[in-house]
């Protein structure tokens, strides 16, 4: 099918240095939680966004030295050439497709304290570097040190173009590179040649361009990817100072300008708090100050503001790292006029927090997102039903609607029933909540594909009993049925309900999203620590209420750190003028006030007033019917049921991200056969017997 002409731009070649891009699509370096450690994995995920028909992409961050380990996680490396010899694959691999390789050299300075080398961090000034709180200095590099540096990123760019690299970055952004460290005051107070002034601050950025340009040569271009803005303000990089002035000094030196802004939970803002293209006023002088091509980042989704930031000057690329992951076949679905097919990055940032745990890729949207080589998966095509078994699906939240999509990408006839009268379950619930409407596209994007399946019927405002179930006919059931917030204060802090917690005004998240009419003042008690408690409160107070957050750690919503918003909710509550006590557990539920006490002093007790509490700690879930059915064998058999499974959180509570996997996973496995102990492929270390 023929696009449509207005994306034509997408399509169009453009030269970088001695280097032509087919099109547009640019997935910018970024990292996916498995790099050198996990090498097969990190092959075939970028493999995938090459098949569905990116222009360029490129490695995550990889070290040039073991003075910058990022350990625990597992970036990639260039120290010497065995690592240099892993990645010939990766570019190999990259060119059966006509798409350039690209690799992010860096030295991340201050950004690590290189727990498994030993090696002092290095920084422009003796500062404590900035990984999770080390009590670490860096060492202040002298003209030694810096000497040193740029022999590194040369030894490391020869190594690059050797293996086939086409683009070699100069990296200064995010907060965790060197050359940015160097060029922003909040690190830099030196008062040597590469101190004190801009140009003396951005010195090392020009030296190490000229150095890698002249070390690739005509082999490769080079690229300089650079933070424009800290926001910091004065104390930091500011677009309209340090930026303009890099662009300026710098303007026809690299052969490609990456930029955005730092630090990372800037530039991979979350769609609660950040909308498309949201980088765009600090950007956009960029390309009026050189005539070498530019990429920009911010979330793209949309076709329409794709060709807009071209057409407008902003950009010449469409740069992508979690939209690339959310649909690998973005560029091909544009290209092919699918535009409804894209599965578009709902900004939740679950990418993001696999790697900050250090754990296996994820993606809310792409359940394959990490599966590629491990598992098998495509996120396109699925393998054929093995049998003609009808299947019943039990609920049509994110397992649910993922579990009917796939089935029935896979051929077989599919009943997806939902007891209320919409489609979504908990997702269509919180995409209602304040910042989370981007959300919603886990329900409709999956929503528009089975509406194309004449082999799915979707049934709402259908509750089904068991009896129900057995008499429907199908021969697979899959319950579905979700959770729902548990009303007695069962969580992390307390392992027994709370004593009070079933007055009358004692309320859940369910409670709230449903519609319940509260009166304030209102306490938030959050022992959940994901985003519930603080879109809770920001709705009450937006409806008026006075509210006070309750929770028993040191900071509101703690595990959202891993998707880098927790300190932008910390800022969003208190500049509602919403009261927040941390440390503080609840001892027992009066009828107007709670006892709370300091989880470090139990004896420092005090009372809170309030009218409504909404008690966000803990889900069960909602598994009746499933323990109804599996507790009668003998009627699944007369009633012709094979298969009887349960997904998501009607299993165990869990994120959106874990109910669509779940799902997904089910449908891929149905008439697989016995499954492995380990159902998936592992990378291993092959030992060799040392030599005598």
């Amino acid at each position: 099918m023929a696009r449509d002409p207005r994306y034509d731009v997408l399509f169009t070649p453009i030269k970088i240095g001695p280097k032509i891009a087919k099109n547009r699509f640019y997935q910018v370096p970024h990292c996916n939680a498995m790099g050198y450690t996990e090498h097969h994995g990190d092959v075939a995920h970028r493999r995938m966004k090459a098949e569905g028909g990116w222009a360029i992409i490129s490695t995550e961050q990889c070290s040039i030295h073991p003075s910058s380990c990022a350990a625990p996680y597992g970036e990639r490396r260039l120290w010497n050439d065995y690592y240099a010899e892993q990645l010939r694959g990766w570019v190999d691999t990259m060119h059966e497709y006509g798409v350039l390789a690209a690799v992010e050299l860096v030295h991340n300075g201050l950004g690590f304290s290189n727990r498994k080398t030993k090696e002092f961090p290095l920084g422009p000034s003796a500062n404590m570097v900035h990984y999770n709180w080390d009590p670490i200095m860096a060492r202040e590099m002298d003209k030694a040190d810096i000497k040193e540096f740029r022999r590194w990123q040369v030894e490391a760019a020869k190594r690059a173009v050797n293996v086939g690299y086409d683009i070699v970055y100069v990296y200064a952004g995010h907060d965790i590179a060197l050359p940015q460290h160097f060029l922003s005051p909040h690190t830099n107070h030196r008062t040597d040649e590469y101190g004190g002034s801009v140009e003396n601050r951005a010195r090392l950025i020009g030296e190490l361009l000229e150095d890698t340009k002249e070390a690739v040569g005509d082999k490769a271009a080079v690229a300089l990817r650079l933070a424009v803005d800290e926001n910091r303000g004065e104390h930091g990089i500011r677009w309209q100072e340090e930026g303009q002035a890099v662009v300026e000094m710098f303007s026809d030196l690299p052969d490609l300008w990456d930029v955005n802004i730092s630090d990372w939970a800037e530039d991979s803002a979350t769609s609660r708090f950040a909308d498309e293209a949201y980088q765009e006023p600090y950007v956009a002088f960029v390309k009026q100050k050189t005539d070498r091509p530019v990429v920009t980042v911010g979330r793209y989704t949309s076709p329409d503001t794709m060709i807009s930031q071209i057409n407008r000057g902003i950009t010449d690329f469409i740069g992508a790292a979690r939209p690339s992951i959310a649909d690998p076949f973005l560029p091909k679905k544009i290209e092919e006029d699918r535009n409804e097919d894209i599965r578009e990055c709902i900004g939740c940032n679950m990418c993001v927090a696999a790697e900050n745990t250090s754990s296996l890729f994820r993606c809310t949207q792409n359940p394959t997102a990490g599966e590629e080589w491990r598992r098998g998966w495509h996120p396109e095509t699925i393998e054929a039903k093995g049998s003609d078994d009808g299947v019943l699906v039990v609920g049509a939240g994110p397992a649910g609607l993922e579990c009917a999509r796939a089935l029935g990408m896979r051929g077989y006839t599919v009943h997806l029933v939902e007891a209320e009268p919409e489609v979504g379950g908990r997702v269509a619930r919180e995409s209602a909540l304040p910042g989370l409407a981007s959300w919603g596209r886990v329900r409709d994007w999956r929503v528009s594909q089975i509406a194309k399946m004449k082999n799915v019927e979707v049934h709402t405002g259908t509750r089904l009993s068991a009896q129900d179930v057995l008499d429907y006919g199908a021969e697979t059931v899959v319950v579905a049925t979700g959770s729902r917030w548990r009303g007695d204060g069962v969580a992390y802090t307390n392992a027994h309900a709370i004593p009070g917690s079933e007055g009358k005004k004692v309320f859940t998240p369910d409670d709230v999203m449903g519609g319940a009419a509260l009166e304030g003042p209102v306490v938030v008690f959050d022992d959940d620590h994901y985003y519930m408690g603080g879109v809770i409160a920001e709705k009450l107070r937006a409806a008026g209420h006075e509210v006070t957050i309750v929770t028993p750690l040191m900071e509101l919503s703690r595990w959202t750190e891993y998707t880098l918003e927790m300190e932008k909710i910390m800022s969003r509550v208190l500049s509602m003028g919403i009261e927040l006590i941390t440390d503080h557990n609840i001892a027992h539920i009066g009828d107007n006030s709670i006892e709370i006490y300091n989880v470090y002093h139990e004896e420092t007790r005090r009372h809170l007033s309030y009218q409504s509490l909404v008690l966000a700690t803990s889900r069960l879930p909602e598994d009746a019917l499933y323990r109804a059915l599996s507790a009668a064998p003998e009627k699944l058999e007369a009633a012709g049921i094979r298969t009887l499974a349960r997904v998501g959180d009607c299993v165990a509570a869990g994120t959106i991200q874990h109910a669509v996997y779940e799902g997904h996973r089910f449908a891929r496995e149905l008439d697989a056969g016995a499954i492995a102990d380990v159902p998936y492929r592992v990378e291993e270390v092959r030992l060799e017997r040392a030599s005598a």
